[in-house]
């Protein structure tokens, strides 16, 4: 076999790994976006643990179908670039969302999520969604109102109750 083709078999195991590990993926259309730009987005996905690359759509469109996953094969389109994240699920479309509503240029495609396939709406509406810290704090505040409002009703009937003692 000839060098060239050997290099493309280890490409579409790399692809097909990134793909089997990842958490999630987002796919986008990066045309219009400058240099800097591109750069800027890659710095963030990079400090959130986000890998982001660009590979030719035909080994990404066999890695896809290794890894069982060719119901994304629809978007892989023109130019786009791939973010991979193994550990926050949330992470890749929040940042790329972010930074979408900034840069009209960038477009979301489609990506994976925990091995389902989604489309740019669900990966839009993941990324709105509040971070699990977020998430956190709003249920311990629901599991604390019944205990306030017990409270505050126990204390308006002790007060009550020393008024009509006194």
């Amino acid at each position: 076999m000839s060098k060239a083709i050997e290099n493309k078999k280890v490409q579409v195991q790399e692809i097909t790994e990134k793909f089997q590990n990842a958490a999630s993926v987002v796919v986008v259309d990066y045309r219009g976006l400058n240099v800097a730009q591109v750069t800027e987005l890659r710095k963030q996905l990079r400090e959130a643990g986000v890998e982001f690359k660009v590979y030719k759509n035909t080994l990404t469109r066999r890695a896809t179908e290794v890894a069982g996953l060719e119901g994304i094969n629809d978007v892989l389109v023109g130019p786009n670039a791939i973010a991979f994240s193994n550990e926050d699920v949330v992470a890749p479309a929040k940042i790329i969302n972010e930074f979408a509503k900034k840069n009209d240029a960038l477009e979301i495609k489609a990506g994976i999520i925990e091995g389902t396939i989604s489309s740019a709406e669900d990966i839009k509406a993941l990324a709105e969604l509040p971070s699990r810290e977020g998430l956190l704090s709003m249920l311990l505040s629901v599991l604390q109102a019944p205990v306030r409002n017990f409270a505050l009703a126990t204390k308006a009937v002790a007060e009550q109750k020393e008024e009509q003692g006194a």
